[in-house]
């Protein structure tokens, strides 16, 4: 085996991986923002605020995200007359599809507190808002501790989906090198090396946050 070939393309492949890490970082963001707006909708009495909510949710859980990227980015210039970057594409996409997984997460965090804690936010004169924002979403996020950080793990795992449409993040460069250098063998056990380490970093971090919430 030729290690070596690691060493000779390390500054490339370490470029894309801290453009995975951006991705990541912006769609957990984003998702998990969006993802809020949509649990509150998906909770709320109000017709037109479930309704679509829902509809939303079960759509984009409903399909491949590979798809939702191949639709945003190849039919964008079709509709809107203009092609979005690669890169933008990419985080468009990963928010709207991770939202709606955020929004199960959520939504199944706030259900999982007691009826009585949540009429308990709305009886000192707070809206359901400010209830929401003060009381609820706190609570509930201890409650969602360990999903929300496997979702976030999943989320750094599918950045690499982001090489159908062009964008150089870590496991396209990978490839990128294994066509110039043909070492299949030494490069992608390199690159599942760097998810693995990153994942399990990412899991025990989590399973430790879980640990201390709990016991907080």
């Amino acid at each position: 085996m030729d290690l070596g070939v690691i060493a000779r393309n390390f500054p490339f492949m370490a470029g894309g991986l801290l453009l995975t890490f951006e991705l990541a970082l912006i769609t957990i963001a984003g998702g998990f923002l969006v993802g809020v707006v949509l649990a509150l909708c998906r909770l709320s009495s109000r017709s037109w605020l479930y309704y679509p909510a829902t509809v939303y949710v079960h759509f984009f859980r409903g399909l491949p995200l590979i798809l939702v990227i191949f639709w945003l980015y190849f039919l964008s210039p079709v509709v809107t007359g203009s092609s979005l970057k690669a890169f933008n594409a990419a985080i468009i996409s990963f928010v709207l599809f991770e939202a709606a997984y955020f929004a199960e997460i959520i939504r199944a965090g706030v259900q999982s507190l007691s009826r009585g804690q949540i009429m308990a936010a709305y009886s000192t004169g707070l809206t359901q808002f400010q209830s929401a924002r003060h009381v609820i979403l706190p609570q509930a996020v201890r409650n969602m501790v360990p999903a929300l950080v496997t979702q976030a793990v999943i989320i750094f795992q599918d950045t690499s989906l982001a090489y159908v449409i062009g964008l150089r993040e870590f496991l396209r460069r990978v490839n990128l090198v294994d066509a110039r250098e043909a070492r299949s063998v030494e490069l992608y056990l390199f690159a599942g090396l760097v998810y693995f380490i990153i994942c399990s970093v990412g899991s025990m971090a989590g399973s430790r946050l879980e640990k201390r919430t709990k016991r907080s």
